[in-house]
């Protein structure tokens, strides 16, 4: 194959060396006869259908972001281990999308400039690999996290109208080295299969606005206002969680709701702790090593005050909003300890902040008990008790009789024929769709959603309606004014014609442009070919 206008031999060999692994310049590929199989046209299939695995993974990774703390919880609980694994997965997800991503622009750049495909076989053993590390990790995402699926779905609802501008603008740059092959390639077979599948992927690509759909696509007017914030453990990004400091950041916040864990002592005392055991929050293993592993519950409130609930969120960080704490943050931090229930009450008194908690562990033999010496303190505390929203379900009744002003909050939808009306929801986020959330808001039902931390799935529930959020990152929340983007139905629809159509006139200009060079080059070719043969009838005589 001769190299088309504008494409010099040096360009070529050099394209050609990293993605074949041999350094052969254009004359010695003339000579050698190479040229791309059909078997290399599979394995470039086999490239880019990898390329477009990693870069959905890669999308997923960043979906999953947002819950990834729940994820290195998980991990310290079951192997007693503290790392973000969040960069993990986005350092080893960049390196995989990367290493397509060059080989596949290799591979264009190489088909424009008539160089063979001929794919080294580390490379395909390499891409072999990547393709089986991102099925492993969607079905461990689909084991060990299926809610997550649901997190992307709702993802789409953000997203969906700029992935269709990018999958767009893609398809339409890949119409340059696809028009150059087919005024390449010999087998009419093939070229009307490469593009019969392109035209029916762009035609589907043009009319999928029509599938599209978010809250986010509404006029101005409609907005509803923006949802409270509920700090999950305070302000956990800020501060330890579950401690006053952190409750105090989340005051700071314009938070409006301190959502907490309360757990009893041994001896009757209620205090703020979420995990069953002391080891991720505490330095109980210094301090207690033979008693680390015991259930919080195990321990006496004169015990537990000994205990630092501060330091080790310096050392461990758990969240990268640490490193950028001032001096005088790190020595309060540092100073925390393991509040009780009635110091936390007292504080959201004096704030005038509501406070919601949930009492652990549901399953314990005593739980009765645990219920009521919690609602003897927020009894005697004095604090106004709509102040209080009651998570538990166990044992609900009786808190109904005993402090009948608590508000109730349930973890569950409404059901029909409800003895007493529901009128506040606390749920995952993936658990309620828009429509559920419009249709609780025309009923004056109060929905709380768990837990939201960025910024693109806080304006899509902002856009649905949902009248509060429980997050980790309220000082990132407490900053948005607006939604991430806002746009009337009229507005999206322009935008929708106007890329379809200058994507199709690019398209056909690709096509036209390529034909034109390719008539040009097939003269020089065959004067070439003429004069090569000449040559080699000269040698034999």
């Amino acid at each position: 194959m001769a190299d088309p206008p504008g494409c010099c031999s040096t360009c070529a060999t050099c394209l050609l060396c990293p993605y074949s692994c041999q350094w052969i310049t254009a004359k010695k590929e003339k000579r050698k006869g190479l040229r791309t199989t059909k078997y290399d046209c599979s394995w470039f299939l086999f490239l880019f259908c990898v390329f477009l695995f990693t870069l959905v993974w890669l999308y997923f990774a960043i979906i999953i972001l947002n819950d990834f703390h729940n994820f290195n919880e998980f991990i310290f609980r079951q192997k007693k281990l503290w790392l973000d694994w969040s960069l993990v997965l986005l350092i080893a997800t960049t390196v995989l999308i990367s290493y397509s991503s060059v080989l596949l622009v290799l591979a264009l750049c190489l088909q424009l400039c008539g160089q063979p495909l001929k794919l080294h076989w580390v490379h395909k053993v390499l891409l072999i690999l990547t393709a089986l590390v991102v099925a492993a990790a969607f079905t461990g995402l689909g084991i060990k996290w299926a809610e997550e699926w649901k997190s992307a779905w709702i993802s789409l609802q953000a997203t969906g109208p700029f992935l269709h501008i990018g999958a767009v603008g893609g398809m339409t740059l890949l119409a340059w080295p696809l028009a150059s092959f087919i005024y390449r390639t010999c087998s009419t077979g093939l070229r009307v299969f490469v593009l019969l599948v392109y035209s029916a992927a762009m035609i589907a690509l043009y009319l999928a606005p029509l599938g599209i759909t978010s809250p986010c696509i509404m006029e101005e007017n409609q907005l509803p206002p923006k949802p409270a914030l509920v700090g999950h453990r305070g302000a956990p990004m800020l501060a330890p969680e579950n401690t006053l400091m952190s409750l105090h950041k989340a005051v700071d916040c314009d938070v409006q709701v301190f959502e907490t864990d309360v757990m009893v002592s041994a001896d009757g005392v209620p205090f703020l702790m979420h995990d069953e055991e002391l080891t991720r929050t505490t330095n109980v293993q210094a301090v207690f090593p033979e008693r680390a592993a015991l259930n919080s519950t195990a321990f006496n409130w004169t015990d537990l005050q000994q205990l630092d609930a501060g330091s080790w969120f310096l050392e461990r960080r758990p969240f990268p909003t640490v490193q950028n704490l001032s001096p005088g943050d790190r020595q309060e931090a540092a100073e925390q300890r393991i509040p009780s229930l009635e110091q936390a009450l007292e504080a959201a008194k004096h704030s005038n902040l509501s406070i919601m908690f949930d009492l652990r562990p549901e399953n314990h033999s005593d739980y009765q008990n645990f219920v009521n010496v919690t609602l003897a303190v927020i009894l005697q505390s004095g604090i106004p008790l709509q102040q209080v929203l009651w998570l538990p379900d166990g044992f609900r009744e009786d808190v109904k009789q005993q402090a009948p002003g608590v508000q109730h909050v349930y973890g569950r939808k409404r059901v029909e024929n409800e003895k007493e009306p529901v009128l506040h929801v606390n749920l995952p986020y993936q658990d309620m769709s828009s429509e559920e959330i419009r249709q609780y808001r025309q009923d004056n039902i109060s929905v709380n959603l768990y837990v939201v931390n960025q910024p693109w799935l806080f304006s899509v529930l902002w856009c649905s309606g949902v009248s509060s959020v429980t997050t980790n990152a309220c000082q990132v929340l407490k900053e948005m004014e607006h939604p991430i983007w806002l746009l009337p139905s009229s507005t999206y629809f322009m935008i929708w014609i106007v890329v379809d159509c200058v994507s199709l006139l690019i398209i056909i200009w690709a096509f036209v442009l390529m034909k034109k060079c390719s008539r040009r080059r097939r003269p020089a070719e065959s004067e070439t070919d003429v004069l090569l043969t000449k040559i080699n009838s000269l040698m034999q005589e």
